[in-house]
């Protein structure tokens, strides 16, 4: 279903104009007073969890992706099933319960090689296999001429248990054909997105900003994310991050700053009242801007992300520790719970053991 976007209407000019006009603090207020409505308590969960990126081979060719290599490349690869349960061992040893398995859009991998992926992950290396962006997903459906409830299916009966929310960027169309023109435009992400949930999955949703958008485009972003909400419920979570331009074609792109970051975010929990968990992007912004995202609306402070290659790429490498982390938390006043992919906090005594 296509959501037309009334830019014209008085919610959205009013929404435009607190996030042009609205003092930062003020937005902080407005989005931690939203994140307490949904949770009350003075908890921040986390995830241990490791990014797998099965391959690095891939035609779409994004202007903001330094990771990627086009095929027939010296650097492009496919990981080894054996390899991929090597990294899942690794996270299960120091508490992880779910991996996030994401690659390029590779033309060379037949799609009985993903569904013996998922079956070999849970036949020997059981685990939640939060996995296949909607990108991804996409391309399957174009590039085996399959349509996307088939592809959702025959992925989930075969293991997927969710799917995660990258490749959302700016879900403005206008925005999409300047920087990733060969990949899922907006009706076809959020598809996917609406179809994963009518059979029962759930997914997580993202924007990456600061690729030349206007704040009236980020707004649009959020009001479309909204209405698939409103319709299926099926929302986990929402994350914003911004460009990392470094090492792109998109490298003369300035960077933006740390308020961009708090007032992007504050906006999401506004307008996002119907998505139940923010994500601190600390990946990205480094710890400290982590914990002030813990004042304007995130409560989940994201992953430990034993493994990520795709920010890094681009020369972003904030890493911390369990340890750290749970500081940073302790830090800005709040108590520490890890948590499963669902968001329930998993018990203290089975953290112990």
């Amino acid at each position: 279903m296509t959501d037309v976007v009334d830019r014209s209407s008085g919610e959205f000019r009013d929404a435009l104009e607190l996030y042009e006009r609205a003092s930062l603090l003020e937005l902080g207020r407005l989005a931690d007073q939203e994140r307490y409505r949904h949770h009350p308590d003075e908890i921040v969960t986390y995830i241990i969890d490791r990014n797998i990126n099965y391959t690095n081979v891939c035609v779409a060719d994004c202007k903001f992706c330094a990771f990627y290599r086009r095929p027939k490349h010296g650097e492009g690869y496919v990981l080894p099933f054996e390899k991929i349960g090597e990294k899942i061992d690794e996270c299960r040893a120091i508490g992880g319960v779910q991996i996030l398995l994401q690659g390029g859009h590779n033309p060379y991998i037949p799609f009985e090689w993903y569904l013996e992926l998922m079956r070999y992950i849970k036949r020997h290396h059981p685990i939640h296999i939060h996995g296949f962006s909607p990108s991804e997903v996409v391309f399957f459906s174009e590039r085996f001429r399959m349509s996307v409830p088939e592809v959702i299916r025959e992925l989930k009966a075969a293991g997927l248990d969710s799917i995660p929310g990258g490749g959302g960027e700016i879900l403005v169309d206008e925005i999409r054909q300047r920087v990733a023109a060969k990949k899922a435009q907006t009706d076809e992400w959020l598809g996917v997105q609406e179809e994963a949930h009518r059979q029962g999955m759930k997914t997580s949703v993202t924007m990456m900003y600061g690729l030349g958008e206007t704040l009236a485009d980020r707004i649009e972003h959020l009001f479309r994310v909204r209405a698939v909400q409103q319709r299926t419920g099926g929302f986990t979570a929402f994350i914003c991050w911004p460009l990392q331009p470094e090492g792109t074609e998109m490298a003369d792109q300035p960077r933006t700053d740390a308020v961009s970051y708090l007032r992007t975010l504050a906006m999401a929990r506004i307008i996002l009242a119907n998505v139940p968990n923010l994500q601190s992007s600390w990946v990205t912004m480094g710890l400290k801007v982590g914990q002030v995202a813990l004042r304007f609306g995130a409560n989940d402070f994201g992953s430990l992300m034993m493994e990520e290659n795709v920010v890094s790429a681009a020369g972003t490498t904030h890493r911390a520790t369990i340890v750290e982390m749970e500081r940073a938390i302790r830090d800005a006043g709040y108590a520490v719970r890890r948590r499963r992919q669902d968001y329930s906090i998993i018990p203290l005594d089975a953290v112990a053991a």
